[in-house]
């Protein structure tokens, strides 16, 4: 729509000379508020879209429905993968506990996975919560500071050392038979019967052999396998108490 920049001479003066070397001109001003559709903008959106990233602009539903969908951008990589979950090594790591005797892929333990540690942790506290022992406080405590002391001693005895998250990992998943140890609590009660106490011997020892293996797979430390196993056991040790008591 043309429009005249200051006003329309013609109705308001007649034919009468511009006073004072004023000039007046006619220009072309398009609104773009009057566009329907915004075409041209959307194009130079999809334009520096392309130039930017090499591919056209995707098309994403907007709406709330999609907001509680599954769909994102294409080649988007999964919400879990994003966090760190992958549950293909959950498994391969449960696995590789319950059989300790199976050969290991050192390849599943390159990351320091907290999702199944997290995971027995806080099973192993809801069956003590169960069975009438609220245990959060000191379970979160000990393996703290028995994981701390375990890093510690393993990298004062290894060459190449290893992470804290990664050690925290492999002295969680080998928790597994503790909280297997913590649900049999919930039918026997281990204090009134002497066999209990003796039942927590076999969960201890599988703890110890599984995590022992596993560090000294990931550091190489095959001849010192005992000075590995002695202060994992003792960190295993105090969450069968936490669990018999």
């Amino acid at each position: 729509m043309a429009h005249s920049v200051l006003f329309d001479q013609d109705q308001m003066y007649g034919n009468q000379p511009p006073a004072d070397g004023l000039e007046f001109y006619q220009t072309q001003y398009v609104d773009p508020a009057s566009t329907a559709t915004g075409v041209g903008m959307q194009g130079s959106a999809d334009e520096f879209y392309a130039s930017s990233y090499g591919t056209a602009m995707p098309i994403v539903e907007r709406s709330w429905i999609a907001a509680f969908g599954t769909g994102g951008f294409p080649n988007e990589s999964p919400l879990l993968e994003e966090l760190g979950i992958n549950f293909m090594h959950i498994k391969s790591k449960t696995l590789a506990v319950l059989n300790p005797f199976k050969p290991l892929d050192t390849e599943i333990y390159d990351d320091s996975d907290m999702a199944g540690p997290l995971l027995f942790i806080l099973v192993l506290g809801t069956f003590l919560l169960l069975s009438g022992k609220s245990q959060f406080g000191y379970i979160y405590g000990v393996g703290l500071m028995g994981t701390v002391g375990i890093w510690a001693i393993l990298n004062l005895m290894s060459q190449g050392g290893i992470a804290v998250m990664r050690t925290a990992s492999i002295l969680g998943y080998c928790l597994l038979p503790i909280v297997f140890l913590g649900s049999i609590g919930l039918m026997i009660d281990f204090k009134s019967t002497q066999p209990g106490l003796f039942a927590a011997i076999l969960p201890i020892a599988w703890c110890t052999y599984s995590s022992a293996t596993m560090f000294v797979t990931v550091l190489s430390m095959s001849e010192q396998r005992l000075l590995v196993a002695y202060p994992v056991c003792l960190f295993y040790t105090s969450f069968a108490l936490l669990t018999v008591f």
